[in-house]
């Protein structure tokens, strides 16, 4: 079977996705795919939390996943951890749309715990333990770090005791950006 790749040589699906980034048949609608974000996507961290946001609250989390992944790629090594942990908070997101409430749980609790340090709104991590991290309300990039891991916290706690069916799906699109009012 010959696989889709790159001009590198490595493989690619070039087949269309949904919004959940499930893979369409070759030959399904175009016009039920959802818009890609391209594979060498290079983006600021600003930029990348911004688009984030957006394609969470439209309830696209696995795309929004693909541009966490892009900026952990390509951003500096200190903001690592950050858009890794971010990224498998967007992960869980998309399994528990497509009603994975073990994959959820799972992801949703590593991502919490890979970002937890930065809360503190400089982009870096608080590894020294200071608790500077949960004192301050900024957060990089204009992200609500606190908020977004309290709402990914909640919803893995509401997943393992009430089951994804009693879940709202509007609790599945919360933002990473601080709204300001």
């Amino acid at each position: 079977m010959n696989r889709d790749r790159d001009p590198a040589g490595r493989p690619r699906n070039a087949r269309p996705r949904d919004g959940l980034g499930r893979p369409l048949d070759r030959a399904a609608d175009p016009g039920s795919a959802a818009d890609p974000i391209p594979d060498d996507l290079v983006i600021t961290g600003a930029e990348a939390a911004a688009l984030a946001d957006r394609l969470l609250r439209d309830g696209r989390p696995f795309h929004a996943h693909e541009v966490l992944e892009a900026a952990w790629k390509y951003g500096p090594a200190a903001e690592r951890d950050l858009w890794q942990g971010l990224a498998q908070i967007a992960v869980g997101l998309t399994h528990a749309r497509r009603g994975n409430a073990r994959g959820a749980v799972t992801l949703l609790g590593r991502g919490v715990q890979r970002v937890r340090g930065y809360q503190d709104g400089d982009g870096s991590p608080d590894r020294g333990g200071s608790g500077r991290a949960a004192r301050r309300e900024a957060s990089p990039f204009g992200m609500n770090i606190a908020s977004f891991l309290a709402a990914a916290d909640d919803l893995a706690a509401r997943i393992e005791r009430d089951g994804l069916d009693a879940i709202p799906a509007a609790d599945l699109s919360p933002g990473l950006l601080a709204v300001r009012g």
